[in-house]
């Protein structure tokens, strides 16, 4: 048997190696979160990747009027100053036995907003005539734009932060065109009122039945989109022609309407699997990680678990028109990117279809809308919490749903262990802060505790794991201590390592703040 203190001086030396072998990464100030294993050289003991779920809460919106339907849905939320937004497909799908109808109206794109992200109201625009009245919240209607016919059932709207953006174009949208394949690019002075950018499609190669998006990468500098594709297809005027795997495509842009270096997403460890949104978009916590949360298309065979879901007679008329109308389900799934092409997707359901009720386990619930974002806790002086909103609903009656989900804030993934404890060591990092801060969990008797190390490995005095304090407690940024204090400044611009060593605990993300 070897010795332990062999197999330790190997590991260090194996860890040493692989750290030499690495060009420090440059964290600054930024936070880390661990949606991906960029910055993981080894997890040992018990630690592992922890994929956390969203906590269900109320229905926020109802799609029950006359111009929506049971087939709304692909939300883009965002916050704008002290309002939150919220613009969505509106449509009908009017299932009788063996039959599917979807031209009972036109889809259009519609519009609410809120003071704190929970309670939603639909303004009352006077835009767009619906049965002779134009007391609705459509914002983007049927027919003619300036040159353009936008598909209004096909949105994904923005607010643009990059700085040089014209004041008439602060806001900015991208639709399907009507008449000639491809996306349109729109803009807007105040998000309500849109004029197109250009009298043709921006982006023409892909598939597009789907919620295609783009928006402002501010930490690149770029613009970037992100559209339906399908693997192995081609291109033709008069048909798109699919094949292959429902897939997400890439390019980026100056200016929003010339787009370059288109590529197809690529993932670390992930099969190919159906997806038909992609929600990709910078987390605004750490803008230099893109997270996606696209809706994961699967298909099942008539059986007794499909025979016992919600709404049998239901599903049957829908399969009567289209097999798989009846027999398809979609789930929730995360990923994550540092580049934009190449990401890492849980292949585990981030968002299940949750407990049988009527209006889940169908094909339309869990999309998740583009994007999240911070509201107040429920829980009276606790911090902010992450909001997510998913459709539900969908097909049946009049109408479809949106149920808001709750996150702790950088709540993703976690490194975990439990009480007999575990230990995360990263790559080779430099920094620019002065403290050494965590989001971070921990039961009663559990704790964590922080060593710097050297590119080598080698504890640095006065940092080392002896001379952590041990940190307990439940919080979004907690300043971790040792026998000297917390001010790790000295050591800013050097490459070092972080060792954690957790018990019944889990981390979330970590900065070295100023």
């Amino acid at each position: 048997m070897i010795p332990a203190r062999c197999l330790r001086l190997a590991g260090l030396l194996a860890v040493g190696a692989a750290a030499a072998a690495d060009s420090p990464v440059a964290l600054g100030t930024r936070r880390e979160l661990f949606v991906d294993d960029a910055l993981i050289a080894r997890l040992s003991g018990g630690a592992r990747s922890r994929l956390h779920h969203p906590e269900p809460r109320e229905l926020v919106l109802v799609h029950d009027a006359p111009w929506e339907g049971s087939g709304s849905g692909y939300h883009s939320v965002f916050q704008d100053g002290d309002r939150y937004r919220m613009y969505y497909k509106a449509w009908q799908l009017t299932v009788t036995p063996g039959k599917v109808n979807t031209k009972e109206h036109p889809l259009w794109c519609a519009y609410a907003e809120s003071d704190d992200g929970i309670r939603w109201r639909k303004p009352s625009l006077g835009l767009h005539a619906f049965e002779g009245s134009t007391a609705n919240n459509i914002v983007i209607g049927v027919g003619k734009l300036g040159a353009v016919h936008p598909d209004g059932g096909h949105p994904a709207v923005f607010k643009d932060e990059n700085p040089a953006a014209p004041a008439d174009a602060r806001y900015k949208a991208i639709v399907r065109s009507e008449g000639r394949r491809g996306l349109l690019a729109l803009k807007s002075l105040d998000g309500i009122r849109w004029t197109p950018m250009s009298d043709q499609p921006v982006i023409t190669d892909g598939a597009f039945d789907s919620q295609n998006l783009a928006f402002w990468d501010g930490a690149r500098g770029v613009y970037r989109a992100y559209w339906r594709y399908f693997t192995g297809g081609t291109t033709d005027e008069k048909q798109w022609k699919p094949a292959g795997f429902r897939a997400i495509r890439t390019a980026t842009s100056r200016d929003f309407l010339k787009w370059e270096d288109q590529r197809d997403l690529t993932y670390v460890d992930s099969p190919g699997e159906h997806l038909y949104t992609n929600q990709i978009k910078p987390y605004h916590r750490a803008p230099h990680l893109l997270l996606g949360f696209p809706a994961r298309y699967v298909e099942r065979s008539w059986s007794p678990s499909l025979n016992a879901l919600p709404e049998r007679e239901h599903r049957e008329w829908r399969s009567g028109a289209s097999k798989r109308y009846g027999t398809a389900m979609t789930d929730g799934l995360l990923m994550a990117s540092r580049d934009g092409v190449r990401f890492k997707r849980w292949n585990e359901s981030f968002l299940r279809p949750g407990i049988e009720r009527p209006g889940t386990w169908n094909y339309g619930q869990q999309y998740i809308a583009w994007h999240l974002v911070e509201t107040k806790s429920a829980w009276e002086g606790a911090p902010n919490e992450l909001s997510l909103y998913a459709t539900e609903s969908y097909w049946t009656g009049r109408s479809s749903e949106v149920r808001r989900y709750t996150l702790r804030l950088d709540g993703f993934v976690s490194i975990n262990a439990p009480m007999s404890g575990g230990e995360l060591v990263t790559r080779s990092i430099t920094f620019t802060g002065r403290s050494l801060t965590v989001n971070f969990a921990t039961s009663a008797a559990g704790d964590l505790r922080a060593e710097l190390q050297d590119a080598d490995g080698r504890p640095l005095p006065g940092f080392t794991l002896e001379e952590s304090d041990p940190a307990f407690g439940d919080a979004i940024e907690r300043t971790l201590h040792w026998k000297a204090g917390s001010d790790v400044s000295a050591l800013a611009g050097r490459p070092v390592r972080l060792r954690f060593v957790l018990r019944d605990a889990d981390l979330y993300a970590f900065r070295f703040a100023p």
